[in-house]
């Protein structure tokens, strides 16, 4: 005789964590632009002015400009993760307010990959996981997209050979 939960719902591999990824590091190109122009520009003038106050606004403006268009966009890209599992995705955003979108992978699911401007010549790309509900999880412009969309594939055949999707009976 059978126990009646391994017949219903049958023991699943051990989670684990496949791989984990943040958006294509090019996103933090303008701002290294920025921080580096921000630096010369403060080298050249600090200093130069006659009056204290000037060199001290002079200052506080490189340090304004440093956090507005270095620093933030620096940490709104750390801020933003993706975690693929052999059970699911996990897609991580925000600094102050988090937000945590998953879909699952051992229901029925669709991938689809999406790439627009120069993300083919970085070999990125959006991907979107429909698991079934109203909204999908889009994750947008992920590298090596094309590996992603294949890894998602292969794990939810494997999803489906170990008998996750459909119930075994005797």
């Amino acid at each position: 005789m059978t126990d009646f939960t391994a017949v219903v719902r049958p023991e699943l591999p051990p989670e684990r964590i496949v791989a984990r990824y943040r958006s294509h590091s090019r996103a933090l190109f303008w701002p290294s632009v920025a921080l580096v122009a921000i630096a010369t520009a403060s080298g050249y003038f600090l200093g130069r002015f006659a009056v204290e106050w000037q060199n001290t606004a002079a200052l506080a403006a490189a340090i304004v400009l440093a956090v507005l268009f270095w620093l933030l966009p620096t940490l709104r890209w750390l801020a933003r993760r993706c975690t693929v599992t052999t059970r699911r995705v996990i897609s991580v955003r925000g600094l102050v307010v988090r937000e945590r979108q998953e879909a699952s992978l051992l229901r029925g699911f669709d991938v689809t990959l999406r790439r627009r401007g120069l993300q083919p010549l970085f070999r990125s790309g959006d991907v979107t996981v429909h698991s079934g509900s109203e909204h999908p999880l889009v994750i947008s412009d992920l590298p090596d997209a094309g590996l992603i969309v294949a890894a998602l594939t292969e794990l939810g055949d494997d999803a489906y050979a170990h008998g996750a999707r459909r119930p075994q009976f005797e």
